[in-house]
């Protein structure tokens, strides 16, 4: 049922109320309660001195604001606990003599109102960023930004790992720089799950039924009708309704559909229960309630976002709506209508791994797209052309990275390597495009710095730097301030408390462990022994997919045994992680940690703490002294929870992947397995372990008890600082969100509003040119290669020469090719260089001979040649038609 009053836990229990005395003093027969046809709950009336709490509660602000969670703590602290950090669920069952006495209590409401009013200083600041930056058509620029899933508080669990972090982040950081920004995601009845450990150490899923009613949203209301605002889409046979419920993340608002409505059958409730979950039918009708009926959502409430942002393939299906909307309602055809649809998007890609990029079949494609085919006025086999490959069978699946890489002009990996990745995995979407050419650029991921660090150690960095937390968060001087002033005693006096807050937490959690899975007395009192707060603490907690490599480090058992039992330099380690309810593997990973922890020599020095989630994710970053990952090279995209330890005074001990390849200096931390590179991966595995425990042993555990008589180690405060300072400025989301907007978002509006100006003239006619060059490309042909330098092949560095290619373009203007002389290493090895042959001379007959100037930049040995590739001063894409002719 989805009645409010269905999903409310009760303040009081019948059983306990004044009931009449039993005559007879026997034993009553307890009412079987799941019989009963009605609940209710007496929810609290907040007094309107303290007001100030709703909107408090109702703004994810909160959430890297300390001062504000203190006082929202301070109503209950342990109602503010077991209430999951929920300010709106605590409100709703907190005793009312508590609000009462809140309201009438002067320090409380004085600061009630200090708080509320940053709030308000923080909604109404209009000198951010972007407008500082780009004052020009700020309210024309809208950013829409569509992901499957949020990770922005544990208050709100609609995220299940990194994806939904990183996009949380995301949000957070456009509404401190002040981005033109809204967000669309999908309102998850269950979740994703809460992982309970049994007592063989297998990892065992737990659901929650979410009551929305006591979640920090809002539903969005009709205004017309004042009823909620609903959206349907179409599925096979059928209309599925979504209510949109809104979220308020500082500036921005991030909007959620929910299928758990009255409207819909009791199967298609069902579509948003579960994050991930379900068969690949399940999936496909998620994504087409996040893509389509999160573009219709936009639409209805007034939203004409000039860019979209689609955060992973899941969301792909929003470009089709896009197109289909303007077939339908501006009498384009599909092309002219996917000329601006594609100019104005953005894709990131956030996985190499290809189990990870969602494919359906052609049949279910057919079941849930044909009619929509029809809509777009395009035939079924072009239709499906768009998710495969662009040389393809029809036995291919439908790929929604490639459907994605098809609707974006603009395509991002999520750090260097990655991008890199990416252009040889899709190398299919664009045949014949050199790998260094595919239009797949990046922008290294970053953290939301407020929302992962310490309160202490903000409050003591701001003693050092003042208050820059504003634009200056990715600008290095203020973090190189803090580096030079900062003490390494008044630092380590707050790391060793943050340590005993991780330890107290770790202890806790698996006390609770044991306790619910039945464990004796003293095994449980025994978790009060585990780790020790003066021991080098090593952290790791990923996703336990298989390329993790989580149980790297329990290859050799008696060397770690030696390495955690070292009788001067012991070491101790905290694992995390979640593996996906499906994946027996990744399962299996968390078992054999789990079960390490249980032998006599490892009971106090590994412990698994369950339920990876943010608030596990805060004491582990904030408490560890060294972050450990090592993911199988290169299919770490970025890996941001290392970017998350710095800014805590925690140093990274890490495979060369993702952002750490960028990131690391010989000095901010260690690299795993650097100087070997296998395509063995058992080989792999024994270099990287061996790496790891040589390491440990011989560089991180000396330094660290290189201790001076105060217990502090100045050479590892080196590292510290050497950390804070080359990590925290520029793996930031300030610096990345930055990096959307300079390089793609102001771009992809630009192209935009130029594709859809004059009834979107430009795009009818660029779909038009490009019919035409496909119609006569045929014709192009090259030839008659000639370079003259004085000295023949031997050419000094800075000298130039001129080259000429004779081209037949037949039907093809000379203004609508460019002609360049294509220069590569012999090696194959580094970028090609292409210098434009900018001479046309007519010689009759459809031919025409370029010729220009090419300068040799670099030494060493090179190879070139011509090639001929249509140009348009409209393109966004160098290779957008895929169409090269070589000499």
């Amino acid at each position: 049922m989805h009645e409010e009053h269905r999903h409310f836990h009760p303040l009081a229990d019948p059983e306990r109320s004044n009931a009449a005395p039993n005559p007879t003093n026997q034993p009553e027969e307890k009412p079987n309660m799941a019989n009963w046809p009605f609940s209710f709950s007496v929810v609290p009336q907040l007094p309107a001195r303290i007001e100030g709490l709703r909107e408090l509660s109702y703004n994810l602000w909160f959430s890297w604001n300390d001062r504000a969670i203190q006082l929202l703590r301070s109503l209950d602290p342990e109602l503010w606990e077991t209430a999951g950090h929920n300010p709106v669920r605590m409100l709703r069952q907190i005793a009312q003599e508590k609000l009462l006495a809140a309201a009438n209590n002067e320090e409380f409401c004085a600061e009630l109102d200090a708080v509320v009013g940053q709030l308000h200083g923080y909604l109404s600041k209009g000198d951010r960023w972007y407008k500082k930056k780009y004052e020009d058509n700020y309210d024309k620029n809208l950013v829409a930004y569509f992901s499957a899933e949020f990770g922005l508080h544990e208050s709100l669990p609609i995220y299940s790992g990194g994806l939904g972090i990183l996009a949380g982040d995301h949000c957070k950081a456009a509404s401190d720089l002040g981005v033109p920004f809204v967000a669309m995601g999908l309102l998850y009845r269950l979740g994703y799950f809460r992982q309970k450990m049994n007592r063989d150490g297998w990892q065992e899923t737990d659901l929650v039924h979410w009551n929305f009613h006591e979640l920090p949203i809002s539903e969005v209301r009709d205004p017309a009708t004042n009823k909620p605002f609903m959206i349907s889409v179409e599925l096979p046979g059928r209309e599925v309704h979504a209510k949109v419920w809104e979220v308020k993340v500082g500036l921005i608002r991030l909007f959620l559909l929910d299928c758990d409505v009255p409207e819909n059958s009791e199967e298609d409730r069902k579509i948003t229960y579960q994050l991930y979950g379900g068969d690949h039918e399940m999936r496909i009708k998620q994504e087409i309630v996040l893509g389509i009926g999160g573009a219709c959502a936009l639409r209805g409430m007034g939203l004409k976002p000039a860019v979209y942002h689609m955060n992973e393939g899941h969301a792909a299906f929003l470009g089709l709506e896009r197109i289909r909307h303007r077939v339908q309602n501006e009498g384009l055809t599909f092309h002219e209508a996917l000329q601006y649809v594609a100019a104005s998007s953005l894709f990131t890609t956030h996985t190499p791994v290809p189990a990870g990029n969602d494919a359906f079949s052609p049949e279910l494609m057919g079941r849930y797209f044909s009619h929509f085919a029809q809509k777009c006025q395009i035939d079924w086999q072009n239709f499906l052309r768009f998710g495969r490959p662009w040389e393809c069978s029809e036995e291919d699946p439908f790929s929604m990275t490639i459907l994605a890489l098809r609707m974006s002009r603009q395509a991002n990996g999520v750090s260097a390597i990655h991008g890199r990745v990416s252009r040889e995995m899709w190398q299919s979407v664009w045949p014949g495009v050199p790998r260094p050419e595919i239009p797949i650029d990046h922008i290294t991921n970053g953290i939301h710095t407020l929302s992962w660090m310490a309160p202490q150690l903000r409050e003591l960095f701001e003693s050092k730097s003042g208050a820059f937390w504003d634009d200056s968060l990715s600008d290095p001087q203020p973090w190189k301030q803090i580096t030079e002033n900062l003490s390494d005693q008044e630092f380590w006096e707050i790391h060793k408390k943050l340590k005993v807050e991780l330890i107290d937490y770790a202890r806790q959690n698996l006390r609770n462990q044991r306790l619910r899975a039945g464990f004796s007395a003293p095994d449980i009192r025994a978790a009060e022994n585990v780790l020790d707060p003066n021991l080098l603490t090593i952290g790791f907690a990923r996703r336990f997919a298989t390329y993790k490599r989580a149980t790297l480090l329990f290859r050799d058992l008696d060397r770690l045994n030696a390495i955690c039992n070292h009788p001067e330099r012991p070491v101790q380690f905290v694992f995390a992680g979640k593996a996906h309810p499906a994946d027996d593997g990744g399962k299996k990973l968390i078992q054999m940690i789990y079960r390490v922890a249980q032998r006599e020599e490892f009971k106090n020095r590994i412990v698994f703490v369950e339920n990876y989630d943010i608030e596990v994710a805060r004491y582990l970053y904030h408490g560890v002294d060294v972050w450990m990952n090592n993911p199988t090279r290169p299919l770490e995209a970025s890996g941001t929870s290392g970017e998350k330890v710095p800014p805590n005074g925690g140093v990274n001990f890490s495979v060369r992947d993702g952002w750490w390849d960028e990131a690391y200096d010989g000095k901010n931390g260690w690299a795993i397995g650097e100087e070997v590179t296998s395509p063995d991966s058992k080989i792999q595995d024994e270099f990287d372990s061996f790496s790891i425990y040589s390491l440990i042993e011989n560089q991180i555990a000396p330094i660290y008890y290189r201790q001076d008589e105060s217990g502090v180690s100045a050479d590892w405060m080196c590292y510290v600082r050497d950390s804070l300072e080359t990590v925290c400025p520029t793996y930031s989301t300030f610096r990345m969100v930055q990096d959307y907007t300079n390089k793609f978002y102001r771009q992809a509006a630009e192209n935009g509003h130029k594709m859809e100006a004059d009834n979107y003239a430009r795009s009818r006619h660029l779909s038009d040119w490009k019919q035409r060059i496909n119609n006569y490309w045929s014709g192009v042909q090259a030839s008659a290669v000639e370079y003259q330098h004085p000295s023949g092949f031997q050419i000094t560095v800075g000298d130039e020469f001129q080259v000429s290619c004779k081209v037949h373009l037949g039907e093809i203007k000379p203004d609508e090719v460019l002609v360049e002389a294509y220069i590569r290493a012999t090696s194959g090895i580094g970028v090609p260089d292409t210098r434009k042959l900018t001479e046309a001379k007519d010689i009759g007959d459809g031919w025409y001979e370029f010729s220009g100037s090419v300068q040799a930049r670099d030494s060493g040995s090179y190879q070139f040649n011509v090639r001929v590739i249509p140009f348009h001063p409209d393109l966004v894409q160098k290779h957008e038609l895929r169409l090269t002719c070589w000499a």
